[in-house]
């Protein structure tokens, strides 16, 4: 019998989570500190499935969590075309899936409130939570991080501009990896328009923070 877990009966064990999807470059990494800081919550940074052991995981049940196990070098996933990259993170989400709703439901049990930069598909959110736990952060442009990726001054975008210029060809897999984010497939979601509350982020010169944390602490309640 293959188990399955009813969304009510889940939807009840995260009633003290709260998510933030979106747009990468939108800020949802800022505001999870920032919620979690102001309102004694719980943070739960993204990638948080990165703490299921990696040797327990499965190379035919999730092959996509298993891709930089399995790949022949960086020069590989670095130059997948937009197509391959899309359908690889399309892969990745949904095995995340299980994993992130089993972690948070054993953060959520001791009754404290978990803010949670997350990258659960819109439609499963509605399955699990509701409007009120869930706010989605947007960029105007949505493809600014082709723009400013590279801008940010932290260790995982040095480790990638270094694989990069490993490359035999550095200056054509920048490219590549920059076209990744102007990629739009049929399938895309249209985040504006998944029924929940969002904030959109158009100013990238001026510091903003305070006015979008109020309004997402008015959404959540807080």
């Amino acid at each position: 019998m293959k188990i399955q877990i009813s969304d009510n009966i889940i939807k009840h064990y995260l009633q003290n989570v709260y998510f933030i999807n979106g747009h990468s470059y939108a800020g949802k990494s800022t505001m999870v500190r920032m919620l979690a800081q102001r309102y004694d919550m719980i943070h739960c940074g993204e990638n948080y499935h990165d703490v299921f052991p990696r040797e327990k995981l499965s190379r035919w049940k999730q092959p996509g969590l298993c891709y930089f196990d399995t790949m022949s070098g960086w020069e590989e996933w670095l130059n997948m075309t937009p197509e391959e990259h899309w359908n690889w993170i399309q892969e990745v989400s949904r095995e995340c899936v299980e994993i992130e709703i089993m972690e948070l439901c054993k953060l959520a049990a001791g009754g404290k409130k978990v803010i949670v930069d997350t990258n659960i598909p819109p439609d499963i959110l509605w399955e699990i939570s509701d409007y009120h736990r869930v706010a989605i952060m947007l960029c105007d442009p949505p493809d600014i991080t082709s723009q400013l990726f590279f801008n940010r001054d932290d260790p995982d975008k040095k480790f990638m501009m270094d694989r990069i210029k490993e490359c035999k060809d550095p200056e054509a897999t920048l490219k590549n990896f920059n076209s990744w984010a102007l990629y739009h497939p049929q399938e895309e979601i249209d985040w504006l328009h998944t029924g929940f509350f969002s904030v959109t982020r158009s100013d990238f010169v001026n510091d903003t923070r305070e006015e979008v944390l109020a309004a997402l602490a008015k959404h959540f309640g807080l």
